[in-house]
């Protein structure tokens, strides 16, 4: 969506002045929340965000001078209240895609569950559900959702990193913090956009002149780009979990922090098989024991987490993860819109015997005699409970498994055995029998495979990275679909409409 999103983009700015009340409205809202500690705080800076951002499908730009109070594209960086709004907004729009209805990044634990060996589609589905399931996509039919909403985020990211680099008036240390998680924030949109359609273009400004006629960047420029804004981010974001003002310090770990961008970034390292950075990264996160630590199976996904290092706090009232609410089956079984998916045979059979995760992170409902297994890694999906659970989004699990291959692949097979034996002795398991590299390689691959399954693509994108895919899928397909795997369907295709406005971009493979 580089032409279509990026061209429309160019409004963003502009339009601010447009909104001034609605930005002075949540600035005041803002300030109460700091005085009454309001767990709307999320709600309301989503709203500002998405009036901001979400302005991409306007077909119709009103020029009206800006009233002399108002906040502008122009102050918008002046204020800490508002500066800090723009990176908030990110966080709560993320958190608020729904699995039902859009295709927001972390609606990926979904749909490339579906592409994958993860997930089993219930009765054909609904929308896009059945194109992702039989490795269907077209430019017509699905895949391009993803392009679609990051690139928004980018442009929003880069209009933050240009902004605060001219907001003189700003909190030092804000703006501080504010520029590593933009930065922080873009690593992580071009990391799924890499992985998920391969060479991409490298916007990194908000000129749109420019960015509308991007061609695709190779990805070994895209993860070059994604390894400086994460060193940047490290040396700018707080050690500490920050609260809402980003003045004080606080327990809830919905914040990026330096450690986040580790752990990121050891994840990109291994992706690019730099082993021994990779190590490294993983390994500073690992080491911070006070702040880290591996939780019980139970306890990994509930609010802030020892083992949490970055998750999304809900913002949609009354409920807490998206996850739970699509995945959690009722005693009414499965139907092709609100409970759409259920586990594969393929994931279910890969678990040993003695797993305790197989019995803590899944669970059943028996339907006329069928019995659908469904992951229960979150398990608050009641309208109106109390929020228990955030959205995990980085996690010290697979720090310790980054660092298992790392070392493995360095030859350092002792060290790699006592990381995946950490993993192995919590899930209730004995200690792995792989000896050789080769064999010690395989075992963490598997290990992967049932400590990662449905959390935002990890089953996916390692399928594609450790070159596995053809072989897997392969197998896979005729069974989940009747169909045959063609190699092509690794990639997501591009927006038409994008590939038709640009003429230095190119489709991917096959579409």
């Amino acid at each position: 969506m580089i032409m279509l999103s990026i061209n429309k983009l160019q409004y963003h700015t502009k339009r601010i002045r447009s909104i001034v009340n609605e930005i002075k409205r949540t600035t005041f809202c803002f300030t109460r929340f700091l005085n009454s500690k309001s767990r709307l705080f999320p709600l309301v800076f989503f709203y500002s965000f998405s009036l901001i951002v979400g302005l991409v499908g306007c077909n119709k730009l009103v020029e009206v001078a800006p009233p002399v109070t108002s906040i502008t594209d122009d102050n918008v960086y002046a204020s800490d209240a508002t500066a800090i709004a723009v990176l908030t907004g990110i966080y709560g729009q993320l958190s608020t895609t729904s699995n039902y209805n859009s295709m927001g990044l972390t609606t990926i634990s979904l749909f490339s569950g579906l592409s994958s060996d993860e997930l089993t589609l219930f009765g054909g589905g609904t929308g896009n559900y059945n194109a992702y399931y039989t490795n269907n996509l077209s430019v017509g039919a699905g895949g391009f959702e993803y392009w679609n909403n990051i690139y928004p985020y980018i442009f929003t990211c880069n209009s933050a990193i240009e902004g605060l680099a001219s907001g003189s008036s700003l909190t030092p240390a804000i703006k501080r913090q504010l520029e590593g998680e933009a930065k922080f924030m873009r690593a992580l949109f071009y990391f799924y956009l890499v992985n998920l359609y391969g060479d991409v273009p490298l916007a990194l400004s908000t000129d749109y002149s420019l960015n509308g006629l991007l061609s695709r960047s190779s990805k070994a420029q895209v993860y070059s780009q994604i390894v400086n804004d994460l060193k940047d981010a490290q040396t700018s974001l707080s050690a500490d979990y920050l609260d809402p003002t980003l003045l004080n310090t606080t327990n809830e770990r919905v914040r990026p922090t330096k450690w986040a961008a580790a752990a990121l970034l050891a994840r990109t390292y291994l992706y690019t098989q730099n082993w021994d950075s990779a190590e490294v990264q993983s390994t500073s996160v690992i080491n911070n024991l006070s702040m880290y630590g591996l939780d019980s199976l139970n306890g990994v996904f509930l609010a802030n987490s020892t083992e949490a290092i970055w998750q999304l706090q809900p913002v949609n009232t009354g409920w807490n993860t998206e996850d739970a609410r699509v995945f959690i089956i009722p005693s009414t079984g499965p139907d092709p819109f609100a409970y759409p998916v259920y586990l594969s045979p393929q994931l279910l059979n890969s678990f040993e015997s003695t797993d305790l995760r197989r019995t803590n992170w899944i669970d059943s409902t028996i339907v006329a005699g069928n019995t659908y297994y469904f992951p229960y890694k979150y398990k608050v999906n009641l309208q109106g409970a109390p929020v228990m659970e955030y959205l995990m989004m980085l996690r010290l699990g697979e720090q310790y498994l980054i660092r298992a291959e790392a070392r493995a692949y360095q030859g350092n097979t002792t060290g790699a055995v006592q990381d995946l034996n950490i993993i192995r002795i919590r899930a209730g398991l004995p200690p792995t029998t792989a000896a050789s590299q080769s064999d010690l390689i395989a075992a963490i691959q598997h290990e992967r495979q049932v400590e990662l399954f449905t959390e935002l693509g990890q089953r996916w994108l390692d399928l594609k990275r450790t070159g596995s895919v053809d072989s897997v899928m392969n197998s896979v397909c005729p069974l989940k679909n009747g169909s045959n795997w063609v190699t092509n369907q690794k990639l997501y295709p591009i927006p038409l409409g994008d590939i038709q406005r640009d003429p230095n971009l190119v489709q991917n493979p096959g579409y």
